[in-house]
Order: C-alpha cells, then structure tokens, then sequence
C-alpha cells in the first residue's frame, strides 16, 4: 500500500504548480528573463522595500544566493537598493515599475488558479482549506 503523503507535501505541490502557472503567465506576456528562484525571492519584497537579509531570510536561501540574485534582478530592472530611511548605513531592495507592472499580471493568473481550485473542490471545501491554511500562518509564519 502507498504511503500518504505528509500535509505539508501535499501544500509544496499545490503551490509549486501555482508558481510555475505564475512565472509562464509573466514569460507568456514578455517578463520571461524572470527565474522561480528570483521570482520566490521577490514575493517577500514589502511595499516600501527589505532589507537583503531579511529576503534572504524569507527564501531561505543564504544571503549570498540572494544577493546574486537580487543583483541579476537589479541588471533586469526588477529591483532597485535604495537607502533605508531608518539606518543610513543600511539598504533596501525595492521593486521598480517594472516588477511593478507585472504584478497586476501575477495576481491576474493567481485569481484564475483560485477559481479552477474552487470549481474543482467546491466551495466549502476550498473555504475550509483557505480557513485551514490562514490558522497554519499562526505558527508557521513569522513574517505576518
């Protein structure tokens, strides 16, 4: 008899096969010299901008690898380091109108893949499922 498969397996595919609908959606509408691994390590970007320790953080990823990749995304134009207004000596990493105008494109293929998982699941399942992921952030994300 097969194994099942561990909650937090099952979660890993689910949201690996949404990213990549993602990133082709952007490659698809001409962001395509975008990677996963930039495009992971852009989801933690805040509004106003992150420190590259803390990106690195969120990826977890050495802070080496994203800087090599915050640096390919900066030559891209997706990224700009920009002073942090609360440490002179500090910088932040902040999109630039180009990552920007490719959000709403993002969000676009993110709201096709909630509905097609809604119709597939049904509504009350997928409601207990967003219910039951939103609780998991209580202990499993410290960046909330």
């Amino acid at each position: 008899m097969a194994r099942q498969l561990p909650s937090s397996l099952l979660m890993f595919i689910a949201s690996r096969a949404a990213a990549k609908r993602i990133l082709d959606a952007l490659h698809d509408a001409g962001f395509d010299d975008v990677t996963i691994a930039q495009s992971r390590l852009m989801m933690g970007i805040d509004p106003d901008g992150t420190r590259l320790s803390v990106l690195a953080d969120r990826a977890q990823i050495a802070k080496q690898t994203a800087t090599a990749l915050v640096d390919k995304l900066e030559k891209a134009g997706y990224v700009e380091r920009v002073p942090d207004p609360s440490d002179g000596r500090a910088r932040l990493v902040r999109m630039t109108s180009r990552a920007e105008a490719a959000l709403p494109l993002a969000r676009a293929e993110e709201d096709r893949i909630e509905a097609e998982w809604r119709a597939h699941l049904g509504p009350e399942l997928m409601d207990h499922l967003r219910d039951a992921l939103s609780a998991l952030r209580d202990i499993t994300d410290p960046y909330q």
